[in-house]
């Protein structure tokens, strides 16, 4: 559909990671390997902290909704993605474009605000270490992840149907290899202001507060640590911390770079590649980070390797 035609399109062409015949090949196997890690790898720490039940605590159980999180995140986008990198015409249904739109805001968000509760409970571990488990109790865990599902789920819904109300006829071309809610308002013939506004206020109530929380938390968990006199009690507690705070700068610092670098470095290719990074590589490295550096979740996958390679 080209500029100026305006009758309504009723479906919509990704253009993709690139234009280049070359690469379409190398960039399959890679991102085929980096989906395929990211399955195995957050579905096996969902399965290991499931059975394992050392690890039946508050801070592992927000580690197996993360987990779980970002497998469905990466399958929201990852099977499209890889599927056009050999697709003659790499179309998608209006249908199929909101279902993809919402699942991605929903995932997205539900990351975005249980990090800040994974924060929130590191400082009451170490912070109020004898109430822990009062108040972090199973009850409170389950309704914290129910909150931060029903945030998600919330956001995803007003912004899905903002966007798909407004009428999409300059163009059917999404310059971006999935259905992305900027993207897509670059085709509206539509008033998106009402859209607009809509974004802005997600990014404020789920973004803005998360980071404020994490930062806040962590504010009251290192003055909390640098109290303690001994070098192991503190090395103790900030190890408790290491990971959850990789995976923080990790995903935070990404979003910097995607929406907050100068608009004169803006570039399609590494604004696709860092869409990407966001959607599909950090979802691979949170398991490995958790599986890395922390000893009991090490212990965990050890025993079930032994048991598992003992009774066959």
């Amino acid at each position: 559909m080209e500029e100026g035609n305006h009758s309504e399109a009723t479906e919509f062409i990704l253009s993709g990671l690139t234009d280049h015949p070359e690469l379409q090949v190398p960039l399959f196997v890679l991102f085929l390997l980096i989906y395929v890690v990211t399955i195995v790898g957050n579905g096996g720490m969902v399965l290991l902290i499931t059975t394992d039940p050392r690890l039946h605590t508050p801070m592992y159980f927000f580690l197996r909704a993360l987990s779980f999180c970002d497998l469905c995140y990466s399958s929201a986008k990852g099977p499209k993605m890889l599927q056009n990198f050999f697709a003659e015409r790499k179309s998608i249904s209006h249908t199929a474009c909101a279902v993809q739109m919402f699942f991605s805001i929903l995932l997205s968000d539900i990351e975005c605000v249980l990090l800040a509760v994974m924060a929130y409970d590191r400082y009451v571990a170490i912070c109020n270490p004898l109430l822990y488990m009062v108040t972090m109790s199973r009850q409170r865990c389950d309704q914290l992840v129910a909150g931060v599902c029903a945030v998600g789920l919330m956001d995803a819904l007003i912004l899905t149907c903002c966007t798909f109300w407004l009428s999409f006829c300059r163009s059917n071309i999404i310059h971006y290899f999935y259905c992305d809610i900027s993207a897509l308002l670059a085709l509206s013939c539509s008033d998106t202001r009402t859209t607009e506004i809509a974004l802005i206020a997600s990014m404020c109530y789920t973004v803005v507060i998360s980071v404020a929380t994490i930062l806040l938390s962590y504010v009251c968990i290192i003055s909390t640590i640098l109290r303690i006199r001994s070098a192991k009690g503190r090395y103790k507690a900030f190890s408790t911390c290491a990971c959850h705070l990789t995976t923080v700068v990790i995903l935070y610092g990404t979003l910097l770079f995607m929406y907050f670098r100068p608009s004169s470095s803006y570039s399609m290719d590494v604004d696709n590649m860092a869409s990407v990074f966001y959607s599909l590589v950090i979802p691979m490295l949170n398991p490995l980070i958790y599986s890395l550096r922390n000893r009991e979740v090490k212990d965990a996958f050890r025993k079930a390797m032994n048991k598992l390679l003992s009774s066959s």
